[in-house]
């Protein structure tokens, strides 16, 4: 199975450098990944640096923890779309979740996807899953499924725990078809990102790409 072309290639760690996102957009557009995801400080050059290719711009809202006001969030993603980013991954209001107040969410998502949706973007929803009750995913699937995003995602990469297989078949179960599927968090090798794809996922968020496609050794990291 080829998955260059499920990968959102990756990098948000807090001490991005010039010559990373370089290095990250390079490497994309030399193995034709679906996307870079690169921190909203980055979009204007990863999106300069990609343009005349394939490759999509995706960056982060709301990251890492998703506390922040809605109205915060809109401002990231108004932002994100000015500087030209075509797919906003945002993190939802976990705490809301972990408090079962899904009218936040519910009103939360609803605020957003009207923005969205008059520019065509593509918005990914992130519920950090590995934190939360199988009740508590499917609560997400139903809200976030009668939204109409186009995708709900597992993982920030941040939480204790990342993308699982039982996670990704638990969102295939319970979201509407239209809704695809982002796995991310933990993934740095084919057999996993493979598993993860026959599983349900139609996106991958990882930094190890590379060594993905390539079947290189990598050492850990959290994304």
């Amino acid at each position: 199975m080829q998955l260059n072309s499920y990968i959102d290639h990756t990098i948000l760690k807090p001490t991005i450098l010039v010559a990373d996102i370089e290095k990250l957009c390079k490497e994309a557009v030399e193995y034709q990944f679906a996307a870079v995801c690169v921190p909203p400080n980055f979009v204007k050059l990863a999106k300069l640096l990609t343009d005349s290719n394939k490759v999509k711009v995706a960056t982060v809202i709301g990251f890492p923890f998703g506390y922040a006001a809605v109205e915060s969030k809109i401002a990231e993603i108004v932002l994100a779309m000015v500087d030209g980013a075509d797919e906003l991954d945002m993190v939802c209001n976990i705490s809301a979740i972990k408090n079962k107040d899904f009218t936040y969410l519910a009103n939360e998502i609803n605020h957003i996807m009207p923005i969205i949706k008059s520019k065509n973007k593509i918005i990914k929803v992130i519920i950090e899953s590995g934190v939360l009750t199988k009740e508590e995913i499917i609560a997400c699937c139903d809200i976030y499924g009668a939204a109409g995003i186009d995708y709900l995602k597992t993982s920030t990469g941040y939480a204790e725990k990342g993308a699982t297989v039982d996670a990704v078949k638990l969102f295939k179960l319970h979201l509407p078809d239209h809704v695809q599927i982002k796995a991310s968090g933990g993934i740095r090798d084919y057999a996993f990102a493979k598993e993860l794809v026959d599983a349900g996922a139609t996106r991958l968020g990882c930094s190890a790409g590379v060594a993905i496609v390539t079947g290189t050794p990598i050492a850990s990291s959290n994304y």
